[in-house]
């Protein structure tokens, strides 16, 4: 796209997001459950266009366009779409997270503060293959109050237009509801153009490889929130359940192996009796270990697991703090003290005990969805819902007030919390 055009949509974006900024929590819950509605009635139009993506994207496989593991994103199947349109509907009952009074004092009689939460403004949303990330995308955004420019891969070009046209068609149909507030673009010269309009877009949230999410951080004077890997760890203590850890384990690698927090790396203690006895199981469950890894830092999104014994827990927490991309990471233990050293020490955005690392995500935490998963240590970490979607702002109210009084002793502040 032209770079006067697409400065023109996020011009409309901008302007959007000043309107939206205002709505209130009946049409944007209107508007979400109109998307839903809609969404469910053109199911059969969104799998047949995922059809033909898959078709198209067979030929991107075979050409080394497209890796297996974006091409096992990209289906869209019966259990995606129910999640997709549940996840719309939660969205919808949770609270408005806009206009929450985080904070209310009084700096001296009748001088009130008060801060209070606001949207961050215009989202630039760049992803790879998952097309329910849309609807996802879209629901945070309309209840965070947030204009939003998305644009998807070339992999899920059919789909994306497809659910984004039905979701507009809800929308239109919302009264109330302000044009411009969801924007989708398809080149890939519009990421290079999103990348320059700091003027207009106020964050950029990349889903997708290494490669992607490294590109945009280099090329951008806008804030950037996400990770680059998912490089997820389980420790098996020496304390450790075997039937857990099994369990476990098997699930973080096999049940959805290219999601950004499947397990990548399993540590487990010298000390653990059923050591050899895992690693047997874990082959007959269709997983290949790797016990010399060219990098312990590696995501592999298949069904490959890097292995070793290691000493102590000590060894485990420096293994981690040093090779983890500060996604998730599990201890399996029944020593409640080794659970809360891990817990302490381990410096990631999801830190579990005896639970598999495939519960870091937003509809799993009860946000409805999320807009991506951050390993930041600013603004939003983890899976980014609503509130990771919401910025804030401070509202000062006075009657003739100057702060001369203040710094000539006339007067002195009382800073008193009023909630």
């Amino acid at each position: 796209m032209e770079e006067n055009k697409f400065s023109e949509i996020a011009k409309s974006a901008k302007n959007a997001s000043k309107k939206i900024a205002s709505l209130s929590s009946e049409i944007k819950n209107k508007a979400l459950l109109n998307i839903a509605k809609k969404l469910e009635e053109n199911k059969s139009q969104i799998f047949e266009a995922n059809t033909d993506d898959l078709e198209q994207a067979k030929i991107l496989l075979q050409e080394g366009s497209i890796t297996q593991s974006t091409f096992n994103r990209l289906k869209l199947d019966e259990n995606k779409m129910r999640d997709m349109i549940q996840g719309i509907i939660d969205i919808s009952k949770l609270e408005d997270p806009i206009g929450k009074i985080l904070l209310r004092r009084e700096l001296d009689d009748g001088l009130i503060l008060t801060k209070i939460s606001c949207p961050i403004g215009v989202l630039g949303i760049v992803f790879e293959a998952r097309p329910d990330v849309i609807s996802q995308i879209s629901a945070l955004a309309i209840k965070s109050s947030n204009a939003v420019i998305l644009k998807g891969g070339k992999e899920s070009v059919n789909t994306n237009k497809m659910i984004m046209n039905i979701i507009q068609q809800a929308l239109n149909e919302t009264e109330g509801f302000p044009r411009g507030v969801l924007n989708q673009v398809f080149s890939r010269d519009d990421v290079s153009e999103m990348l320059k309009q700091d003027k207009y877009i106020d964050l950029i949230i990349p889903r997708g490889g290494n490669k992607l999410v490294r590109f945009i951080k280099e090329n951008t004077k806008i804030p950037v929130l996400g990770h680059a890997d998912g490089i997820c760890h389980i420790f098996v203590d020496k304390s450790a359940d075997y039937k857990k850890a099994l369990k476990i384990i098997v699930d973080a690698k096999t049940q959805y192996p290219s999601a950004c927090n499947s397990v990548e790396t399993l540590l487990i203690h010298k000390d653990f009796s059923m050591g050899g006895i895992l690693l047997d199981d874990l082959k007959n469950a269709g997983i290949t270990l790797i016990s010399e890894p060219d990098s312990w830092h590696k995501e592999y999104s298949d069904k490959i697991l890097a292995y070793k014994y290691v000493n102590s827990l000590e060894e485990v927490i420096d293994h981690i703090n040093e090779f983890s991309s500060g996604h998730t990471e599990s201890i399996i233990t029944e020593d409640k003290n080794n659970a809360k050293i891990f817990m302490n020490s381990v410096d990631s955005a999801g830190v579990y005990h005896n639970v598999s690392t495939r519960f870091a995500d937003g509809f799993r935490y009860g946000f409805g969805a999320e807009v991506g998963i951050s390993t930041n240590k600013t603004h939003a970490r983890g899976p980014v819902g609503l509130e990771g979607l919401t910025i804030y702002k401070y509202n000062l109210e006075g009657n003739g007030d100057i702060v001369k009084d203040y710094a000539e002793g006339v007067k002195t502040f009382t800073h008193k919390d009023l909630i």
